[in-house]
């Protein structure tokens, strides 16, 4: 027995302890004090005398019952090539032979440890148009209507009815990122059309003659009405891929931004108080703020002719 020099204990004092309690009656405090241990450290020390018997005085060796087995080149990559087949780490386990939690950390070594982990991310490709009116995207975003401050502010979730929902409409032009918004009732086919109509109008008020529009598949962008709205404005209607929301990303990425910094940046006590920060919030964003993709300028710039900064809204 290998007991440091500072020790309160070794095997002769154990043996003291034990038989002071279990021979001659002394309490587990009186013994423990006597040794200059703890109550709790001689408790152990008396347990382990009643359960275990020969040699319980003595320390245990600090080595694991059961040591660890290095998995063979050929196990490692059976693991692999079962994970490749889309199989769960405890089937893989059960095939290989092996721990769940050798076949997670060899996983996690080889960066499988998520089934998405298999498929290579899709590439990003950015493109854009190269003048203004060549494409216009168009998406919705659907809102709660407002009735007083709610839980994003006080944290309460309560189960009041819930006042209803209104729809943002934006379209936002490919080359100069100029965007128009609305916040109308409903996404409804008749409600498209007509967004898109006076979409149309403002952009020729910039000069801008709109040619395509872009928009997922939505029912409303699929309807009779919105498909009259384009013929009669001679615009040319592409839809995205299904389930391709990032064919679409212009609108996606704007919405996020109008989130951001018009939706979500201050408490609003009413829908309508909102729905008047919108035509401010864009006037902003199309001739003030600056925007990154476009070197840094506001998107107005990017539209000929209309390069100053306006101060109307």
């Amino acid at each position: 027995m290998n007991v440091h020099k500072n020790a309160r204990s070794c095997g002769a004092s154990r043996e003291l302890l034990v038989s002071r309690v279990t021979v001659e009656g002394w309490t587990v405090n009186q013994a423990a004090a006597a040794i200059g241990l703890s109550r709790r450290r001689a408790t152990q020390w008396i347990s382990r005398a009643r359960a275990e018997g020969q040699d319980w005085q003595y320390d245990r060796s600090s080595r694991p019952h059961r040591m660890r087995v290095a998995l063979t080149d050929e196990v490692r990559e059976q693991i692999v090539i079962h994970r490749r087949e889309r199989l769960t780490m405890a089937e893989i386990a059960a095939k290989t032979g092996c721990s769940k939690s050798s076949v997670s950390r060899l996983l996690s070594a080889a960066g499988l440890s998520r089934l998405s982990a298999l498929e290579p991310p899709v590439p990003i490709v950015r493109y854009e148009r190269e003048r203004p009116g060549e494409l216009l995207h168009l998406d919705i975003k659907r809102f709660g209507k407002i009735e007083g401050i709610g839980h994003r502010i006080t944290g309460r979730r309560t189960s009041r009815p819930r006042p209803g929902y209104e729809c943002l409409h934006v379209a936002i032009d490919d080359h100069s990122r100029v965007t128009y918004a609305e916040m109308l009732i409903d996404q409804s086919a008749e409600t498209a059309a007509a967004f898109l109509t006076r979409a149309i109008a403002r952009f020729g008020e910039y000069g801008v003659k709109i040619e395509r529009v872009l928009t997922d598949n939505g029912g409303c962008y699929r309807s009779r009405a919105f498909a009259a709205a384009c013929s009669r404005d001679g615009v040319t209607h592409k839809r995205t891929r299904p389930y391709t929301p990032r064919t679409n990303g212009k609108a996606e990425r704007m919405i996020q931004t109008l989130l951001r910094e018009w939706a979500y940046r201050r408490p609003y006590t009413t829908s309508t108080e909102r729905t008047a920060e919108l035509s401010p919030y864009l006037h902003r964003y199309n001739h003030h703020r600056q925007h990154s993709a476009i070197a840094h300028r506001p998107p107005i710039t990017r539209i000929p002719g209309n390069n100053l900064l306006r101060r109307d809204n």
